[in-house]
């Protein structure tokens, strides 16, 4: 028996569930046999402790997903889907549960969230090839760094403070290794959690911190050490701010507070309108002020009205169907500006949470603006919140032929249903 190796992360650690397409049973991955028959328990199995465990950083992932993958004897027969070791339990749960009222149609919209092999091995491509003219390629290993102006990098390589690095107990060669190193070199933070020791001269101790090269007031390039908090104390004033319950909810849940709020320059009084988002891995909260807030004109394919924008810019989620993937196949997800990531990200929460899978109540949110690409009238968002049916014309298929019907809101799934009839006609 040959198992993929228990690889262990140093940012957070992740697991693979499958999805048996002969018996549609979901499972946990525990690894592959010698013939390249999978190995995975159900949820409901006591003895779950050999599960796989794998570096949840691209690199890492990647490399590991691509080398699993070529392993199993028939892979076409299993999708995989990635998802945090201690939530693998309860979201293996609600994976089954939901699979098992899917239709045959609504079962391609797992696609947009399970591990594809296409797309890990076109992101493995492009870092391949990116190291062989980029200043991270594997010659700065032994000593010959490209220097590119006109490269992407913010910074340089020699511009690191490496003694700083040194006190931390990292090198050049460890940030390289673990993936690290293009992230901090581009001026962003680490993606992945990093142990690093700390001396205070009487002990060494050891914690799990982001890092990140920031300039500080003095013109010097530093490390940013962004440490792990236990927890956010909602009680206490951030900034200024007052935390409702809403808020609180909003941030845990999602990771972003969900409104424009004014915060308070401690130095100089300055009122600041703001964006706040949690960071998922340190427990930080990251205010960022509305005018670094920045909306794509297209997303995915999909061209955003000014309506759009402005939802976005306020921080509020926004439905938008019919985007188009790398793959070019069609999906729709909720999305919403993260202030960590100083830009839009995805979630497929009409379905069930990327996290968790978990069932989320959409009867509190708004009826979308925009159905397959028409702007809805005030006259038929009314008759929708109000659960009745609406009339819609001017839609257009794939092929460019219009077509008209009949529109109707269902709250148990936060989606727009479609019917050629009017479903309230016999």
């Amino acid at each position: 028996m040959n198992k993929i190796g228990n690889h262990t992360a140093i940012s957070e650690v992740s697991t693979l569930l499958v999805l048996r397409h002969s018996n549609n049973s979901i499972g946990i991955v525990q690894g592959i046999e010698n013939n390249g028959n999978l190995i995975d328990v159900p949820p409901n199995c006591t003895n779950i402790d050999s599960v796989m465990r794998i570096d949840s950083a691209e690199d890492s992932f990647t490399d590991f997903y691509s080398d699993f993958y070529h392993q199993l004897k028939d892979p076409s027969e299993y999708s995989f889907f990635k998802v945090r070791e201690f939530e693998a339990h309860d979201t293996a749960i609600d994976l089954q549960k939901y699979i098992d009222c899917l239709s045959e149609v609504e079962r391609q919209d797992l696609k947009a969230v399970e591990v594809s092999i296409e797309a890990v091995n076109a992101i493995r491509n492009k870092k391949t090839n990116e190291k062989e003219t980029s200043v991270l390629k594997k010659g700065f290993s032994n000593g010959s760094v490209i220097s590119n102006s006109s490269s992407q990098y913010r910074y340089q390589l020699e511009d690191v403070p490496w003694d700083t690095m040194a006190e931390l107990s990292l090198d050049r060669e460890k940030l390289e290794e673990i993936g690290a190193l293009d992230s901090l070199l581009k001026g962003y933070k680490t993606p992945m959690l990093i142990p690093i020791f700390v001396n205070d001269g009487q002990a060494v101790s050891q914690s799990d911190a982001r890092l990140q090269l920031r300039i500080d007031d003095d013109g010097e390039l530093i490390v940013k050490v962004h440490r792990v908090c236990k927890k956010v104390d909602f009680r206490k004033k951030f900034n200024g701010h007052n935390f409702t319950k809403e808020d609180r909810n909003n941030l845990l849940n999602s990771g972003n507070m969900g409104r424009v709020v004014d915060l308070v320059d401690s130095v100089t009084g300055e009122i600041i309108p703001s964006l706040i988002s949690l960071d998922r891995l340190t427990n930080e909260l990251i205010p960022l002020r509305i005018e670094f807030v920045r909306i794509p004109d297209v997303l995915c394919g999909v061209r955003l009205d000014f309506e759009q924008t402005q939802t976005l810019r306020d921080g509020k989620t926004l439905f938008i169907e019919n985007m188009v993937s790398k793959k070019g196949k069609l999906f729709s997800a909720t999305v919403q500006f993260n202030t960590d990531r100083q830009w839009v990200e995805f979630s497929f929460e009409n379905k069930f949470r990327s996290s968790g899978f978990s069932k989320v109540n959409y009867s509190e949110r708004g009826i979308p603006s925009h159905f397959r690409g028409i702007k809805l009238c005030q006259w038929q968002m009314d008759k929708l919140k109000a659960g009745e049916t609406a009339y819609i014309k001017g839609l257009e298929s794939r092929k460019g032929k219009t077509y008209q019907g009949y529109m109707s809101f269902d709250k148990e799934t936060g989606r727009i249903e479609f019917s050629f009839k009017n479903p309230k006609k016999k």
